[in-house]
C-alpha cells in the first residue's frame, strides 16, 4: 500500500503570550523550507520590575529570573537584583541556560532552585546541548546591601525560560568561508531577533570561527580586534551601517571583497536590509567599482547550497541513468545511460555532470559522464565489500565509504586519487548511510544500531593547498524526540539541517527536520507521518528542490499538493538529487 499522509505537524514552540496555531485536519499542507523571517518584532514588550523594599531572598532570587526575560533582551534591570560587586562581575554573555521548567527558590543564605528540561548554549549563541545532570541546580548566595537582600555570588549565564528563548532569540546562520575562499561555511547559533538582530551577527562575525575550527574548517575575513561603534543602524530606505573602530588597516582588495561576501551573506537574512555600507575607522570600505554600498545578493556568489549545482533528479531505471524532472525523465546519453553496466546505486556531481555508480553488491565503483557517449569509463574502487553510494562537495571531492566486516572505511578521491580519509566516530563502526554538505566542511553517517540508530556529524579538516588532511571526531546530534530510531534514509533539507526518514511503528514512518547541531525544530521545520511502505529519501539543501520519498508505486512529493505518487517514477532505483 503506498504511503498515506496521516499528520502533518508544524513545531510550535509554547509561545510566552499566545497559544500554538491550529494544525491542519487534512495533509500534506507543509509549506516553507526555510526559517521563519529572523527579524520578525515580536509584537509585545515585557518590562519586569526591578526588587522591592524588604523582599526576601527567595523574592529576589525570583524576580532576578524574571527580569532576565525582558523584551528586548538586555540585563540591566537584573542587575538591580545584585549587589554592586556582583553586579559589576557577572558575566551573563558567557552562556546562555533554558530551561522546561524550575522549582520555587528556596534557602537564606544561599537560595537554590532547581532545573527541568535544561539545555544551554554557549556565548557564541552555539547550541551545546543538555545541561550536565550536576549543573542543574542553580545556588545564589545571598547578602545584604544597605539592608536590603541582594544577590551576592551566581552563576555566569543568562538563565531563561525555553518557551521565552524561543521567542526573545532566532536560529540563524553566521557566514564564514572554506579555506580556499570559495564557498560559504554557514554555522547556526541563536541570536536576539528584532533590531538588534543585525548588530549581533555583526557582534558574532567579528568573534570569529570558534578556535577548534578556525583556519583547517573555516576562516573569516571580518578584521580581528575591530569593534561596533554602538550599534548597527539602519536608514528608512533599509541600508545598514556598519561602523567598525580598532587599530586594523583597511584590508586589501580581496580581503575586503571577501569580507563584503560573508557580510551580505549573513545579514540577508534579515529581511528588512536592501543593502550595507561599511566603514572602518571611519574610512568606508569602497572596492573597485567605486560604490560605497553594496546590494545585500552580493554573497551569492559563495551560496552553500551551490550556485551552479544542478536541480535535476537522476535514478536508475532497469539499470540504465535517466535524468530530468520528476514527472518527466530522460534517458542519459552517456554511457551509465546508453548501457547497463551492472550498477545499483549512484552518486553525481553537483553541475550534474558526472555519475559515479556502485555496482550489484557493492563491490566496484565506476565514474563517466552523464551526456558524452563517447566518455570512458573509470573503474574508481574495486574489491570491495559493500560500497555506499558516494557524495560529492563544492571542490568536485568524491566521498567514498565501503563497509567490510570490521567497519567502515572513509576516503576522498580528489585531483585523481583516491586517498583514506579517517574521521573518528565513524571510521571502524557499522555505518548506513552517509552524506557531505555541499560546502566539504560537514560529513553526516548514521550509525546502524538496529533501533537505535545514531546520527553523527563530523567537520572536515584542510590543509593550506585545500587537500582533506583529516576531521573532527564525530558527535552524536541530539535528538530529543526520537530517543530510540531506526533511522531509514537522511538527506539535506537545508545546508545546517537535515531531513530524516526513520520508522515509528509497523507500516509507519516519519520525516522530520534535524538541525545538524541538535537544537530543538523551529516553527518551520517539519514532521509528517507516513503510513505503507517507503523505500528511501530524495531531498536536497535548496529550499526549491522537492522532497521526495520512495514508495511501491513511485516518488512522493510529501510537501506537494498530492498524495498521489508521480506518474511514471514506479520502479526507479537510487533517485538522488546531486551532491
Amino acid at each position: 500500500m503506498r504511503p498515506r499522509v496521516l499528520a502533518v505537524v508544524l513545531a510550535c514552540l509554547a509561545p510566552v503570550v499566545s497559544g500554538c496555531l491550529g494544525i491542519p485536519d487534512e495533509g500534506p499542507i507543509v509549506e516553507t523550507r526555510t526559517e521563519a523571517d529572523p527579524n520578525e518584532e515580536l509584537g509585545y514588550y515585557n518590562d519586569p520590575p526591578p526588587p522591592e523594599s524588604g523582599d526576601q531572598p527567595a523574592e529576589i532570587v525570583t524576580g532576578f529570573l524574571d527580569a532576565l526575560t525582558a523584551i528586548p533582551v538586555q540585563t540591566n534591570t537584573a542587575k538591580e537584583f545584585l549587589t554592586p560587586a556582583a553586579a559589576s562581575s557577572w558575566r551573563p554573555q558567557r552562556r546562555t541556560i533554558t530551561y522546561a521548567a524550575a522549582s520555587l527558590p528556596e534557602g537564606s543564605n544561599r537560595v537554590s532552585v532547581e532545573l527541568a528540561g535544561a539545555n544551554q548554549l554557549d556565548g557564541g549563541g552555539s547550541w551545546r546541548g543538555p545541561l550536565p545532570a550536576d549543573d542543574r541546580v542553580l545556588t545564589f548566595t545571598m547578602q545584604r546591601d544597605e539592608g536590603e537582600w541582594r544577590i551576592a555570588e551566581l552563576p555566569d549565564a543568562r538563565v531563561v525560560p525555553e518557551a521565552w528563548f524561543s521567542q526573545a532569540f532566532r536560529r540563524v546562520s553566521l557566514s564564514f568561508l572554506d579555506p580556499s575562499a570559495q564557498i560559504v561555511v554557514p554555522e547556526p547559533v541563536f541570536l536576539p531577533r528584532g533590531d538588534q538582530l543585525a548588530t549581533a551577527l555583526v557582534d558574532r562575525l567579528i568573534q570569529g570561527p570558534s578556535r577548534s575550527l578556525r583556519g583547517s574548517v573555516e576562516q573569516s575575513f571580518v578584521p580581528p580586534g575591530v569593534d561596533v561603534d554602538l550599534s548597527v543602524t539602519v536608514s528608512d530606505a533599509g541600508v545598514a551601517d556598519i561602523q567598525l573602530t580598532g587599530g586594523v588597516p583597511v584590508p586589501s582588495e580581496r580581503d575586503a571583497a571577501l569580507m563584503v561576501a560573508q557580510l551580505t551573506s549573513a545579514l540577508s537574512q534579515d529581511s528588512s536590509l536592501t543593502g550595507l555600507r561599511i566603514s572602518i575607522n571611519g574610512e568606508p570600505v569602497i572596492l573597485s567599482e567605486g560604490e560605497p554600498k553594496f546590494d545585500m545578493d552580493r554573497g551569492r556568489y559563495y551560496d552553500p547550497t551551490g550556485t551552479e549545482s544542478s536541480s535535476q533528479l537522476f535514478a536508475l531505471r532497469g539499470g540504465q541513468l535517466v535524468l530530468g524532472d520528476a514527472d518527466g525523465l530522460a534517458q542519459a546519453t552517456g554511457p551509465m545511460g546508453e548501457d547497463d553496466l551492472g550498477v545499483a546505486a549512484i552518486g553525481v556531481d553537483l553541475r550534474g555532470t558526472r555519475v559515479a555508480g556502485v555496482t550489484a553488491g557493492g563491490g566496484r565503483m565506476l565514474v563517466t559522464d552523464v551526456s558524452d557517449p563517447d566518455a570512458g569509463v573509470v573503474t574508481v574502487a574495486r574489491g570491495s565489500t559493500r560500497l555506499l553510494p558516494p557524495a560529492w562537495d563544492f571542490a568536485d571531492r568524491m566521498w567514498i565509504v565501503d563497509r567490510p566486516a570490521g567497519g567502515a572505511e572513509l576516503s576522498v578521491r580528489e585531483n585523481g586519487r583516491v586517498r583514506p580519509v579517517r574521521v573518528p566516530g565513524v571510521t571502524g563502526r557499522e555505518v548506513s548511510r552517509m552524506l557531505v554538505s555541499r560546502d566539504g566542511s560537514r560529513l553526516v553517517a548514521v550509525i546502524d544500531r538496529g533501533a537505535d540508530d545514531r546520527i553523527v556529524v563530523s567537520r572536515v579538516r584542510y590543509d593550506d593547498r585545500d587537500r582533506v588532511v583529516g576531521a573532527t571526531r564525530a558527535r552524536a546530534i541530539s535528538w530529543e524526540e526520537q530517543p530510540r530510531a531506526s533511522v531509514l534514509d537522511i538527506g539535506w533539507a537545508s545546508p545546517t539541517s537535515l531531513t530524516v526518514l526513520h520508522r515509528l511503528s509497523g507500516d509507519l514512518t516519519q520525516l522530520q527536520t534535524l538541525p545538524v547541531d541538535g537544537a530543538p525544530a523551529g516553527l518551520s521545520d517539519i514532521s509528517v507521518t507516513l503510513q505503507g511502505s517507503t523505500r528511501g529519501l530524495v531531498s536536497s539543501p535548496r529550499a526549491t528542490d522537492a522532497v521526495l520519498v520512495g514508495t511501491a508505486d513511485g516518488l512522493v512529493d510529501v510537501l506537494g499538493p498530492s498524495e498521489d505518487p508521480i506518474l511514471d517514477t514506479a520502479g526507479l532505483v537510487s533517485p538522488t538529487y546531486v551532491g
